[in-house]
C-alpha cells in the first residue's frame, strides 16, 4: 500500500512538473516573439539543418514508397472492376489527409525528437542546465525554443516534399503497371485534390511538431544524471512522441469529419 501511494505521489509531482514545463515554454516563446530581434538565429539555424535538410532525403525515399505501395494494393482490387483511374484518388487522398504527414512525423521523431531528448540529457549529466541557471539565463528559453521555431518550420516543408513524393510514387505504379497515360493520371489526380485537402494535412505537421519538440525536450529535462538516463530519455521520447502523435492524429481526423472535410 505504501508503495502505491509513493508512485501515485510521484506521478503527480511528475504531472506537476510538466505542466509547469509547458508554461514556462509559453512564456519563453511569448517573450521570443516581443523581442524577435534577440532571437538566436544561428541555433535555430543548425536545428532547421538538422531537421529539416538532413531529413529530405530519407523523407522523399519512404514516402516516395509509401505512395508504390498504396497504388500497388489499389490496382490490384481496383483492376477487378475496371476502375484503374481511381487508384490516383486513393493514393491522393491518403497521403495528404492522413500518410503523408504521419509518416513524415515518424521520421521526424526518430531523428530529432530523440537528438533533443539526448542532447538535453547530456547537458544534465555535464550540469550545463545548472551552470545555465546559475547565470541567469533561462534554459527553456536557450535549449527548446530554437528547437521548437526550427520544428515548427521544417516539418510542414517536410510533409510537403513527402505529398508530393507520394504521389509520385503511386503515379510511378499507375503509369508503370496499370499502364495509365501519365496526363490522364495526373489530370484526375488535380481534378479531385483541392487546394484545401492538401492545406488539411499541412495543418497536422504543426500539431505533430509542437508534440515531438516538447515531448522530447521534456524528456531531456526529466533525464536522470547518468548514461543509462540519457538513453532512456531518448527511447522514451520517441515512444512518447509516436503515443501523441497517434492520439493528435485521431482528434484532429475527429474533428475534420464533423466539419465534412
Amino acid at each position: 500500500m505504501n508503495e502505491l501511494l509513493q508512485d501515485i505521489g510521484r506521478e503527480l509531482r511528475r504531472g506537476r512538473r510538466l505542466v509547469e514545463f509547458i508554461g514556462a515554454i509559453s512564456v519563453e516563446l511569448w517573450h521570443e516573439l516581443r523581442h524577435w530581434r534577440k532571437f538566436r538565429r544561428r541555433e535555430c539555424w543548425y536545428y532547421l539543418d538538422l531537421c529539416g535538410r538532413q531529413s529530405l532525403p530519407i523523407v522523399l525515399l519512404i514516402c516516395g514508397l509509401m505512395g508504390m505501395i498504396l497504388g500497388l494494393q489499389a490496382a490490384i482490387q481496383m483492376r477487378q472492376f475496371g476502375t484503374e483511374l481511381y487508384v490516383a484518388d486513393l493514393v491522393g487522398f491518403s497521403l495528404l489527409k492522413e500518410l503523408g504527414p504521419l509518416m513524415v512525423a515518424m521520421i521526424a521523431t526518430g531523428r530529432a525528437g530523440s537528438a533533443f531528448a539526448a542532447e538535453i540529457g547530456t547537458m544534465k549529466v555535464d550540469e550545463e542546465i545548472s551552470a545555465l541557471s546559475t547565470m541567469g539565463m533561462s534554459p527553456e528559453r536557450f535549449l527548446v525554443i530554437p528547437k521548437l521555431v526550427a520544428m515548427l518550420v521544417a516539418l510542414p516543408l517536410l510533409t510537403v516534399f513527402g505529398d508530393v513524393a507520394g504521389l509520385l510514387g503511386g503515379m510511378a505504379v499507375g503509369v508503370g503497371w496499370l499502364e495509365i497515360p501519365a496526363a490522364a493520371y495526373w489530370s484526375r489526380t488535380m481534378e479531385e485534390l483541392t487546394p484545401l485537402t492538401f492545406l488539411l494535412g499541412v495543418v497536422k505537421s504543426f500539431f505533430f511538431a509542437l508534440l515531438i519538440t516538447l515531448a522530447g525536450c521534456w524528456r531531456g529535462f526529466e533525464s536522470s544524471a547518468d548514461a543509462q538516463g540519457v538513453g532512456r530519455s531518448a527511447t522514451g521520447a520517441v515512444v512518447d512522441s509516436i503515443l501523441l502523435i497517434v492520439v493528435a492524429d485521431v482528434i484532429l481526423t475527429m474533428f475534420y469529419s464533423i466539419f465534412g472535410y
